[in-house]
């Protein structure tokens, strides 16, 4: 089934969209809660294991339920089950793996089992329902991998704290930098097909302001900064394709949003769509080639 044919009435009142703020109010709450889910973030970051597993099963739960709501023609509910206790289950097992390091790859192994079968069990519902199997299965794929990416950097032996510091760093940076120099400069469209929204100017803006805010997070850590511009200009690169990957998605579906669970950002996917891309690719160069290597040995 097409995916633009997707877009259907929600299974209850509750989940239609709400009216949007006026533009005041969007301006004002928009930094306010930002600020509060990037505080929540760097605290349980820092407290690591148990805390920062809840922190990202927490989202990525709310992130699913909303990939399934978008993409289901009539009421999404059936597909959270198998695709929640996924998620908890392989957040479960890394938790595992960062107290007994011996069992690291068969945890992350078995994690990684879980988010397919449930992918499976996604896919098999919606072919049941005559609905999109493949969209339907990608969600607990599309949360539940970077979810377990971001637990693995953290519990790097090699600095992982400092590592998923700069890679938040960067991606905040990004976004950040995107919107304000997309909304002041404006100019020429990135890829109107893709996401109708996005200029040059945002890109270049979002890059510039990711490469200096990784660099300053590393500088301040004690390693060089130049590996830091470099590392947040790759996650930059990185972070437009993974928001240009949501905003196409919700364009097939006609959503605005992906939810209204966070006041001036819209859904949870909206506030991390970035990251869900950032964090794997992050995690697949560190296992290719080293945190350490990444920071410069410095610390």
């Amino acid at each position: 089934m097409a995916a633009a044919d997707m877009a259907g009435p929600d299974s209850s009142a509750s989940d239609r969209p709400a009216a949007p703020p006026s533009s005041s109010r969007h301006w004002l709450l928009r930094p306010v809660f930002g600020l509060l889910l990037a505080a929540m973030a760097v605290g349980t970051l820092l407290a690591g294991g148990i805390w920062f597993a809840g922190f990202i099963a927490l989202g990525t739960s709310a992130g699913v339920r909303e990939w399934h709501r978008m993409v289901s023609l009539r009421d999404y509910r059936p597909f959270l089950p198998a695709s929640i206790l996924a998620l908890l289950v392989g957040l479960g097992l890394a938790l595992l793996a960062s107290r007994e390091p011996e069992w690291a790859r068969m945890a992350y192994g078995l994690a990684g089992a879980v988010e397919l079968a449930a992918a499976s069990a996604a896919a098999a519902v919606a072919r049941f329902r005559a609905e999109s199997a493949l969209w339907q299965g990608i969600g607990p794929l599309y949360l539940g991998i970077p979810g377990l990416s971001l637990f693995a950097l953290r519990a790097t032996p090699d600095h992982g704290l400092w590592l998923v510091l700069a890679l938040f760093a960067a991606v905040w940076g990004c976004d950040t930098g995107a919107l304000i120099c997309g909304k002041l400069i404006g100019g020429p469209k990135l890829v109107p097909r893709l996401s109708p929204n996005k200029t040059w100017a945002g890109f270049v803006g979002g890059s510039v302001s990711a490469s200096v805010a990784a660099a300053a997070v590393l500088a301040v850590l004690g390693a060089e900064a130049w590996r830091g511009a470099l590392f947040g200009l790759i996650i930059a690169f990185i972070s437009h394709g993974g928001d240009m990957f949501e905003s196409w998605v919700k364009r097939r579906v006609g959503r605005k949003d992906s939810g209204h669970l966070i006041p001036g950002h819209g859904g949870v996917l909206d506030r991390i769509d970035s990251i869900l891309f950032a964090a794997p690719c992050c995690a697949l160069f560190v296992v290719t080639f080293g945190a350490h290597a990444l920071l410069g040995g410095n610390l």
